[in-house]
């Protein structure tokens, strides 16, 4: 019957095993977890930015030679006029929806 006793009682390295592991698994849930989300976010965030950048560069590259092979034809100053006159527009529109700093809060 000791025997039997023996089997059914969790030994000391069992229950000590358990501990460590629970301890690990809440230390992984509350600590680890949100780190692990914050970077991952922050890395995809980058990622996305640069694909942005990239398509803004080559959307711009496009257009100006578009403007010049179909459009301006000879007269590529004017597909840089037109281009720098459409993003100073832009700014100064973006410039007037500003508000103070001390409103931004």
């Amino acid at each position: 019957m000791s025997e039997d006793k023996k089997e059914h009682q969790p030994d000391v390295v069992d229950k000590a095993f358990e501990a460590f592991d629970h301890v690990l698994d809440v230390v992984h849930d509350r600590i680890l977890r949100p780190i692990l989300v914050i970077g991952r976010t922050i890395a995809f965030g980058f990622i996305l930015l640069l694909v942005a950048l990239v398509l803004l560069i080559v959307l711009t590259i496009g257009i100006i030679r578009l403007l010049n092979v179909y459009v301006f034809a000879g007269h590529e100053w004017l597909s840089c006029l037109l281009l720098g006159g459409v993003l100073v527009i832009t700014g100064f529109i973006i410039w007037r929806r500003r508000r103070p700093a001390n409103l931004r809060k």
